[in-house]
């Protein structure tokens, strides 16, 4: 049965301290509560372990990427609260573990863009990284070589032919929708900003890892950024360092849905992940023996 002011995405969290219900009142915009860090990750583990998975004949190239992605919904489900958002003056947990991302047909000026958009299974079987790559071969195939469109850019297609003064009209409609948390499923689904997660892979544009601002509207409260893969020292505690590829990861986060030292843990656990990516083939559920939260 449907509790009070459950939404359909969402469990409302009514048993929580007075300062977390007090917040969303006192700072009620989510773009007003960024917190921002960056960390660097150690490739070596995952550069072999993608080189063993990438046998001759697979179809589909195992990527970094989908190391990142895997890990962040295995870090996602292991710590709840990165799966929480403000939305109404109110904080809930979302149901589900929702991926988004954009994606370029063509790395040109003229290329299309389309966004990508879906559920990790939190069975206790769910292997993260095989479901995380065949949910992204699905769907990049689709939008380049079957000339799909997503869902999102299908409902902006119709809403921006409407004249101005009724556009506007419809976004304040469609705001008070997301206010109150009845905005329509069709198209929630679609929108990537009703989202546990926004990545951007900047490393596959040449870019280094970089802020990204979150935005007013939808529920997403996390986003992160992938910078370009580079050389760079690690150092030992005796001072020597040794030279290693690594990539930049960038976050993102609502300060209001968790506290630092819950983000803390919450990106140990990830670079942790990252860095012994094995483990992403591990029921999603597992809690890793030797990582310290």
């Amino acid at each position: 049965m449907k509790q009070k002011h459950e939404r359909r995405d969402a469990y409302w969290l009514s048993d929580i301290d007075s300062m977390h219900k007090f917040m969303p009142y006192l700072l009620p915009n989510r773009a007003d509560n960024e917190a921002v860090g960056q960390f660097a990750i150690d490739l070596t583990e995952a550069n072999s372990f993608l080189k063993e998975k990438n046998v001759e004949g697979i179809d589909f190239k195992y990527t970094l990427f989908h190391l990142i992605t895997a890990a962040i919904a295995k870090t996602v489900a292991l710590r709840p609260k990165m799966n929480r958002f403000v939305a109404g003056h109110r904080l809930y947990e979302r149901k589900d573990i929702i991926i988004a991302f954009t994606c370029k047909k063509t790395l040109d000026d003229k290329g299309a863009e389309g966004l990508v958009k879906f559920k990790v299974n939190r069975g206790e079987d769910s292997n993260p990284l095989q479901e995380v790559h065949d949910l992204i071969q699905k769907q990049v195939t689709g939008f380049r070589k079957e000339n799909k469109t997503d869902g999102a850019t299908d409902i902006m297609d119709t809403l921006t032919k409407l004249p101005r003064w009724l556009l506007k009209i419809v976004v304040a409609v469609l705001r008070f929708l997301d206010y109150n948390g009845i905005m329509p499923e069709s198209i929630s689904r679609e929108d990537p900003y009703y989202s546990t997660v926004f990545i951007s892979n900047l490393g596959s544009i040449k870019m280094s890892a970089s802020y990204h601002h979150l935005t007013n509207w939808g529920t997403n409260s996390f986003f992160v950024c992938i910078g370009e893969k580079r050389i760079a020292p690690i150092f030992a505690p005796d001072g020597s360092y040794e030279m290693k590829e690594q990539v930049d990861l960038a976050f993102t986060v609502d300060e209001r849905i968790a506290d630092g030292v819950y983000y803390a843990g919450s990106f140990r656990l990830l670079k942790y992940l990252l860095e012994h990516p094995a483990l992403l083939e591990k029921p999603i559920m597992e809690v890793p023996d030797d990582v310290r939260i």
